[in-house]
């Protein structure tokens, strides 16, 4: 895990991939191209770019119009500016399942110097709750490259979170493909299971080597599609490990933690505990420094597994 690259540089890079193989696909941006990556496909694919400028309800709007005609769609924007088009994607996007994929960048308090107003904790949660909308938050760049694909290949809308941090690289780009709903196994374990998304995953990676050092033999799980959540990995681990700790750079009301929970609830009651931002906005600084401010490391979220089994 040396190299590190950002999700958002990965999508970008799996725009341009895509583009070489495939003509039908659109992307679009509200002003922000430069920084979703978009900039990139534009300045190779003009003809197949369009920029709404700043107005969320126009692009996804206009993203689903496109869609209607047969053509897969990216409309990428920050993550806490898609909330603006809230009410488009849900209307003209997950309800008809319009092939449109609604791309939110600089996503969790890892977006770090742009402040609280920015770092969107909460879109998993919301986005969860629409009928027809898978949720997504690739690992690494790897993982979002290929989920290009994937994405505009399948009919059905989705949400893809993307982060603007580098993070380290954990899968082979030349053998890795990605399977939207499936979690993945990174580590196999006995004695707890921990599952994560995006960005910390590394760090659940992390937290495994702490707790093997101690002698506890950690399961750990990518789980990059949060809707729909692979059920049957969830009670499998369960069985498996006797103990469940989730996660994530969001919200731990509404994100994967939540849904981890209510599997758990109704098939399999676990002991459990999430890890999150503890229902608060975040604040500025850098976006590591903040993973270390809300216990966002292997250190401690070692500690809480150990609390789990103790």
């Amino acid at each position: 895990m040396s190299e590190k690259i950002s999700t958002r540089n990965g999508f970008g890079n799996g725009l341009l991939r895509e583009a070489e193989e495939r003509e039908d696909f659109i992307v679009m941006d509200a002003d922000l191209a430069k920084s979703t990556r978009g900039g990139w496909f534009r300045d190779e694919y003009p003809e197949r770019w369009i920029n709404t400028g700043i107005s969320e309800q126009d692009l996804f709007a206009t993203a689903a119009g496109i869609a209607e005609t047969g053509r897969p769609v990216f409309a990428n924007t920050f993550a806490i500016f898609s909330e603006r088009g809230f009410e488009q994607v849900r209307q003209q996007i997950a309800r008809p399942k319009r092939n449109v994929t609604v791309v939110g960048s600089h996503a969790g308090v890892i977006t770090g110097e742009d402040g609280p107003s920015a770092q969107t904790i909460e879109d998993i949660s919301a986005y969860r709750g629409l009928p027809n909308l898978r949720v997504i938050s690739p690992a690494d760049a790897v993982e979002a490259n290929a989920l290009v694909t994937a994405l505009a290949d399948d009919d059905d809308p989705a949400y893809l979170r993307l982060i603007r941090e580098s993070v380290p690289v954990i899968h082979d780009e030349d053998e890795y493909e990605p399977e939207i709903g499936k979690g993945e196994i990174l580590r196999e374990g006995e004695d707890v299971t921990l599952i994560a998304h995006g960005a910390m995953v590394h760090v659940v990676q992390e937290a495994a080597e702490v707790l093997a050092d101690d002698g506890i033999d950690a399961r750990v799980i990518n789980m990059s599609t949060i809707k729909p959540l692979d059920e049957e990995l969830v009670v499998e681990s369960a069985e498996k490990t006797g103990a469940i700790l989730t996660a994530e750079d969001h919200n731990i009301y509404g994100g994967l933690g939540s849904a981890v929970a209510e599997v758990l609830s109704e098939q399999h009651p676990t002991p459990m505990k999430r890890i999150g931002v503890e229902d608060e906005f975040g604040t500025s600084g850098n976006g590591l420094d903040l993973y270390e401010y809300y216990g966002f490391t292997g250190e401690e979220i070692a500690e809480a597994a150990k609390g789990l089994i103790a």
